[in-house]
């Protein structure tokens, strides 16, 4: 109650007429992060709900947990254990920690692995929430209104859809780009069609295809004489196809995630207990996780019919593209995004599914694009409010007709 006191009292300051009310949103953002709403609906005219949109964040939040755990434990042991085969630390601030702190590079323990990854991680984190939380509070303040929950979540996604060697200053430069372009031009929070988080990803990919988009940026170890790092799974597999896969990492390796990728979307148990929260809580549609599931294995399974004496991908199973590349952490907290995804039940099912047709396509059909993932759920995002208007059209005309009879 002291502190909740303390703040009505600064708070004043803020308000109208107040000295430093141009900065309302501002102090608004830490009251709305600290307590719940002040002022609320009471009348009995009303429909409520218990879920508000804090509370939506935080539950997406949570269910993201096991993915940051992983960004951090497995970036540490990917490059612990590239250290163990031979190959040499680069010389990096994270390294020259590391040896400092006497925590050594041994891929056995946990927390040497998970101090180290969090060394690349928590940098990335700190950059996007203050580049990205500097472009929410300067247009909150322009448009004179509170600054909301919307960025919460994109702050935690966008760290794990990046490898842990990216510059600071491209993610400073992906995220600007994300919450400008991709969902403040457009009116904020709820008036976006894209995902910000993957529309900053897509500019990194695009502008800096090197750094976000080579076969050689994952482990933050040297392993060849260049000073490059060892490619993803998912690039062997576009260069070798099923023979890739089998030397070296088993299903269950890039099950649980011990794999080199993008921080946290290598491990599909992590994405898939995540499923778990957010189908329980409501939070996460169930119909777009199926639909992208069944459109990624009648897509997988019809191209290993037709096959390819040139392109490998084609030989794949749908066991392993869901395992692979950011696959599962797309589908489940990329795809059902409540304001980019369709909105109708119907729109949701087709929808998932069209995700997981193109997801395949695009990773199999153009091998120089093997994380189609990205690029489908954005490909959809632009299609949904067409897909939901047919299926509402659809849903007119049936009722007409019935009540026509």
């Amino acid at each position: 109650m002291s502190l909740r006191s303390f703040l009505d009292k600064q708070g004043r300051h803020f308000e109208p007429g107040g000295k430093l009310e141009k900065l309302h949103p501002l102090w608004e953002a830490q009251d709305t992060i600290l307590y719940t709403p002040g002022k609320v609906t009471a009348g009995p005219a009303h429909a409520r709900d218990g879920l508000d949109l804090k509370r939506m964040m935080i539950t997406v939040v949570v269910a993201l947990v096991g993915c940051v755990y992983m960004a951090m434990y497995n970036t540490g042991y990917q490059t612990h254990l590239a250290i163990s085969r031979g190959a040499a630390p680069l010389d990096t601030w994270q390294t020259r920690a590391m040896e400092a702190m006497g925590l050594g590079f041994d891929p056995a323990s946990i927390w040497a692995c998970i101090i180290h990854g969090a060394l690349y991680y928590l940098p990335i984190v700190i950059v996007t929430l203050v580049a990205g939380g500097f472009w929410e509070v300067l247009f909150a303040i322009v448009r004179k209104h509170e600054v909301n929950e919307g960025f919460f979540v994109t702050w935690f996604l966008f760290p794990l859809i990046l490898p842990p060697t990216i510059p600071l200053w491209q993610v400073a430069m992906g995220i600007s780009f994300g919450v400008v372009i991709g969902k403040e031009i457009f009116g904020g929070t709820g008036m976006n069609f894209l995902n910000p988080a993957l529309t900053a990803r897509a500019f990194l990919f695009f502008a800096y295809p090197i750094e976000i988009s080579g076969d050689k940026v994952w482990i933050a170890a040297a392993t060849s004489a260049d000073g490059v790092s060892g490619a993803t799974w998912l690039a062997n597999a576009a260069e070798q196809g099923q023979a890739a896969l089998a030397q070296g990492v088993t299903w269950w390796d890039a099950f649980v995630g011990t794999i080199p990728g993008s921080m946290g979307e290598t491990s599909a148990l992590a994405c898939l207990l995540g499923a778990v929260i957010l189908i329980a809580t409501g939070v996460g549609s169930w119909r777009i996780m199926g639909g992208v599931v069944v459109g990624t294995i009648l897509t997988t399974i019809g191209l290993n019919a037709i096959g390819s004496d040139t392109n490998p991908l084609f030989g794949v199973p749908f066991w392993w593209q869901m395992v692979l590349g950011g696959w599962a952490f797309g589908a489940v907290f990329m795809a059902t995004d409540p304001v980019s995804a369709a909105q109708t039940d119907r729109g949701r099912t087709i929808y998932g599914f069209l995700i997981g047709v193109f997801a395949v396509l695009i990773r199999v059909i153009n091998p120089a694009y093997p994380e189609g993932m990205m690029l489908a759920i954005l490909l959809m995002n632009v299609f949904a409010p067409t897909i939901d208007h047919y299926v509402l059209k659809a849903n007119i005309k049936r009722r007409k007709a019935r009540y026509a009879t």
